[in-house]
């Protein structure tokens, strides 16, 4: 069965709103599982999920990654942000900085990606920023994107979509920052561009 954004979106709410399991380990496998299925379609084989990526300070769980000739060449991060957006934007802004810089600490020319799904349901807006939570996340996730070879920012990563999402209403995807497949076809050619040999040797 071919995976949709969608597909995820849908079994993230199952979990978190039906079943009010919000905090479940599951909620996001089947989102795992569609970036396994888009990051094959484009030649990366074998790609995993759950993987120990090793760090600078100590190695961390990522959702995603892929390993060639021995080393995780690419890491992608997947968060939802569905309730207490006031605490839980700036953490999770702190908490992207900090787990991808210990992660580019231990390997410069690794790529990473970001994912986040945002319940704009429980948004509000920032008197302190000046905007919705929402619209300071975006802001953030522009301004630590766009990582690039030979000036590799340590702290940013290579390409983020930020899937809006009203779970008061129902889990149809609202909006995305921009379209999934600019956001894998972007991760795969930074791969390929620091591994020459990468897809022809999967």
């Amino acid at each position: 069965m071919v995976l949709t954004a969608q597909d995820a979106v849908d079994d993230l709410y199952r979990i978190a709103v039906r079943e009010a399991k919000a905090t479940s380990t599951a909620r996001l496998d089947l989102l795992s599982d569609f970036c396994i299925q888009e990051l094959t379609r484009r030649g990366l084989r074998s790609v995993q999920k759950e993987i120990e990526l090793p760090g600078a300070g100590r190695d961390k769980k990522w959702d995603v990654g892929w390993k060639y000739d021995g080393k995780f060449r690419l890491g992608i991060s997947l968060k939802s942000l569905l309730r207490n957006l006031g605490g839980t934007v700036p953490n999770r802004i702190d908490d992207l900085i900090g787990e991808v810089a210990n992660a580019q600490l231990h390997s410069p020319e690794i790529a990473i990606g970001y994912v986040m799904i945002f319940n704009v349901a429980e948004d509000s807006f920032s008197k302190k920023h000046g905007m919705t939570w929402f619209e300071l996340l975006e802001s953030r996730l522009n301004s630590l994107a766009g990582r690039r070879s030979p000036s590799w920012t340590t702290g940013t990563v290579e390409d983020f979509v930020l899937v809006k999402v009203d779970f008061s209403q129902s889990a149809s995807i609202l909006s995305t920052s921009q379209s999934f497949d600019a956001f894998f076809e972007t991760l795969t050619a930074q791969v390929v561009a620091r591994n020459p040999n990468a897809i022809r040797a999967c």
